[in-house]
């Protein structure tokens, strides 16, 4: 055990050298290190001391390119600001569908590299991943993030024929905080107000399927807004202040108040801790009523960051492989696959 916790480590390290070069020379914009693969599987052990982090390992015939530019941002309160990509695409020429891909940590931690395991493992069955840096909350509060993201889905478009991307067939996925914001990204395809003009506005940001890993879609529902929360609670430092402050924001923020007939499917996969899911059977029934394609699945476990870690990270991946499958594939014959 000692060798396994020595060996995540040094890679929680190595995965996290590039993005600390990239902020060198963009100003002292500030960090929060707290939610890392390491510091996640010293809690995680303690109940389930077998657990083993997922590792990074590029899989036969994928091809990993990393820290690609995808939006510059002239100005913000710690000076210019450029924003990366790792896309990871199968070696075999042609024209896949695209995943962009979200990562956690409360919209103030985490890194894109906390991604890699899913992506490269999405990457090894048919698809073109994209892990997304986005600007975090004691960099910038809402809706900073959100505009990252849709940049980045445009950003793609932009360049699919250099990625042999087929711009038809575009999903996102996020886990906790990154499922909220696949969530709301997925369910404002097409509203101006959620775009931001980060580049490349001759394009679109609509996707076509969304998966949220345990992330809230509801702010206003009980099991969020009755959380007992310190003054430094992740939501509210996102939002810039709590929900009397700022209710209108807190709503604005909440993919469920944006389903409608013209959403995209959506795939949920849950952790055993319900307060991820708020508002997530109300949605549901909302996908019901207007007949919208949708699945969800429980990982009967209560940690949070379960996609981090075996033996839950497999099954979280036939999930998304076979829903990604159905939603974006559904028309190729299964030798295409």
């Amino acid at each position: 055990m000692r060798r396994r916790i020595l060996v995540s480590a040094l890679w929680g390290l190595m995965c996290s050298a590039p993005m600390a070069q990239e902020a060198i020379g963009q100003g002292a914009i500030p960090r929060d290190t707290s939610y890392t693969v390491y510091q996640s599987l010293l809690k995680v052990r303690k109940a389930y001391p077998d657990a083993a982090p997922a590792l990074p390992v590029l899989p036969e015939g994928v091809t990993a390119e990393r820290s690609i530019a995808y939006a510059v941002l002239d100005s913000t309160v710690w000076g210019p600001r450029t924003l990366h990509l790792d896309l990871f695409h199968p070696r075999k020429a042609g024209s896949y569908p695209a995943v962009v891909m979200v990562h956690g940590g409360g919209w103030r931690s985490g890194d894109r590299s906390m991604q890699h395991p899913l992506a490269m493992q999405l990457a090894a069955n048919g698809y073109i991943t994209v892990t997304v840096e986005y600007q975090l909350s004691l960099e910038a509060t809402y809706p900073a993030a959100v505009h990252n993201v849709k940049a980045a889905i445009r950003w793609l478009r932009a360049n699919a024929n250099r990625y042999g991307i087929d711009t038809s067939r575009i999903a996102i996925s996020g886990c906790s905080a990154g499922g909220q914001l696949a969530a709301l990204v997925g369910a404002t395809n097409g509203i101006s107000k959620f775009e931001g003009n980060q580049g490349n506005l001759q394009h679109s940001s609509a996707v076509q399927a969304v998966i949220d890993i345990d992330g809230v879609v509801d702010f206003l529902a009980p099991a969020s807004l009755n959380l007992i929360r310190k003054p430094d609670a992740a939501d509210v430092g996102w939002f810039g202040g709590t929900f009397v402050q700022k209710p209108e924001v807190w709503k604005e923020a909440s993919p469920i108040f944006w389903v409608g007939k013209s959403t995209v499917p959506y795939l949920f996969i849950n952790s055993g801790l319900p307060r991820f899911h708020a508002g997530q059977d109300e949605m549901v029934g909302i996908l019901n009523q207007h007949g919208i394609y949708h699945q969800v699945h429980n990982i009967d476990v209560k940690v949070h960051p379960f996609w981090l870690f075996h033996p839950w990270f497999s099954p979280t991946v036939k999930l998304m492989v076979d829903f990604l499958n159905r939603t974006l594939k559904a028309g190729e014959p299964a030798s295409a696959r």
